[in-house]
Parts: C-alpha cells; sequence; structure tokens
C-alpha cells in the first residue's frame, strides 16, 4: 500500500452516523480528506451535528521513514481530548483502520463503491479482546 492509493478518499464527504447507545438516532455530518502540502500527509476533520458526537481531525501518513515500508498509521485527535493511534490500509477499494489496545481494540472495514461516491462500514469494538461488538455504523457520500 502506497499513501497515493489514497487519492480516492481526496474531497469533501456528508455523512450519516448510527450508534447501538442512540438506536432510533442518525446523526449526519460532513468530513473531508486533503494532502498536506508536500503530500506525504493526508489530513482528515470531520464534523458530526449532534453533541454527543465528538469533532475530529486525523494525520495519516507512514509508521516509519523506510521507503521499503509501506504500513500506514492514523494518529486521531477529537473534541473530548481523545488521542488514538490506528494502523490504515486501503486495497482493492477496501479502507481498514484498525487499532489494539487491552480493553478497547477497534476495527473499521469500509467499502468504497464502484463509483467512488460512497464508502460505508461499521466499527467493531472488543472490550476484552475476544469478543467484537457492532459500535458505529458510518456512511460516507461524495458531497457535490
Amino acid at each position: 500500500m502506497s499513501l497515493r492509493d489514497l487519492d480516492q478518499l481526496v474531497g469533501v464527504w456528508t455523512l450519516e452516523a448510527t450508534h447501538p447507545a442512540f438506536p432510533d438516532l442518525v446523526v449526519p455530518g460532513r468530513s473531508s480528506f486533503e494532502w498536506l502540502d508536500g503530500e506525504k500527509f493526508m489530513i482528515q476533520r470531520s464534523t458530526a451535528d449532534h453533541p454527543d458526537f465528538p469533532n475530529s481531525i486525523s494525520v495519516i501518513g507512514a509508521m516509519s521513514d523506510d521507503d521499503e515500508d509501506q504500513r500506514l498509521s492514523m494518529h486521531y485527535y477529537d473534541s473530548r481530548g481523545v488521542h488514538r493511534v490506528y494502523s490504515l490500509d486501503m486495497s482493492e477499494g477496501v479502507l481498514t483502520i484498525a487499532r489494539d489496545a487491552p480493553g478497547f481494540s477497534q476495527r473499521l472495514e469500509a467499502k468504497l463503491a464502484d463509483d467512488g461516491d460512497t464508502l460505508a462500514g461499521t466499527w467493531l469494538l472488543s472490550r476484552d479482546d475476544e469478543t467484537w461488538d457492532d459500535d458505529l455504523e458510518i456512511t460516507y457520500r461524495r458531497a457535490s
């Protein structure tokens, strides 16, 4: 994987999210993906139109300076003061984001539609490092 595989995400997206804690609520929002000058890092900014859902910024880039090592990481920061580091991969139209942390591991596998205008998936959460539960379902649609 290379950073250039993320080119297909560049732009502005609307989003809709649902969470098991709020079963009857669909939270709208916006997200953008853009290259930082020099195109060595991608910046994702997301806002949610609900006070119980945080706004966030993420910085995506190579995990090391070694040109042979193409693994990517995503540093996530949100309006609650949360900071997390994830691994990230984009291959064959599937965005995979993962974090292994005792008591709070997370996974996302989101599929990019063939037309490139919809990205949808469900975050999974494991609190015991064995069982995975649906957490946040999210759909991005490219804004016109």
